[in-house]
């Protein structure tokens, strides 16, 4: 596909990088999963040949849309099984973004977790804790995301820090007591 991509835009005095091919209704790219692409022609296809327009010129407001932010794109040293199934997720089955994101940026430790939740979910309503199941799953998330500190490190929250310590600029009724009272506010 690239070697006729560039064949046409070189007779035709064309930008290549403006140059679209479409063959059967679909375009064609040149790589796919980081392979090259190789079509098959037959007697009486209809190759499509479509030049993108130039963009407008910027009018010096911000317009653009943000699109292209929310769309996922796998890292280029992904390992090629990866890429496979992303393919296939993508392409075949037409998963929207959000949901390959969530996919592919959760370890397989967690990915582990969430298919014993699921084995485990049907047992406990089996056993009427269907309530308390997800009562305890819910705790859970919130224990084992809770973060450590290092040490020297003070919390946001003066009472767990020693000597009930604040952070500076904290903002407190007798701080704001004082500076009232002695003609600083």
């Amino acid at each position: 596909v690239r070697d006729l991509r560039r064949l046409i835009a070189r007779n035709n005095d064309s930008p290549l990088d403006n140059l679209s091919l479409i063959l059967r209704g679909n375009a064609l790219c040149d790589m796919k999963n980081g392979d090259d692409v190789y079509i098959k022609l037959n007697d009486g296809d209809c190759l499509m040949v479509a030049v993108k327009p130039k963009p407008p010129v910027k009018d010096g407001y911000d317009n653009d849309d943000d699109d292209e932010d929310l769309k996922f794109q796998l890292p280029r040293s992904s390992s090629p099984w990866k890429r496979r199934l992303y393919s296939f997720l993508h392409d075949k089955l037409k998963l929207p973004d959000i949901i390959l994101m969530v996919i592919f940026t959760l370890s397989l430790k967690a990915w582990v977790f969430i298919i014993m939740w699921f084995i485990f979910a049907p047992v406990a309503h089996r056993w009427d804790l269907g309530p308390l199941y997800i009562l305890a799953t819910g705790f859970c998330l919130i224990l084992f995301n809770l973060g450590k500190r290092q040490a020297g490190d003070v919390s946001a929250y003066s009472i767990f820090n020693e000597d009930f310590q604040e952070l500076p600029g904290t903002l407190n009724a007798d701080r704001l007591d004082r500076d009232i009272r002695a003609g600083q506010f």
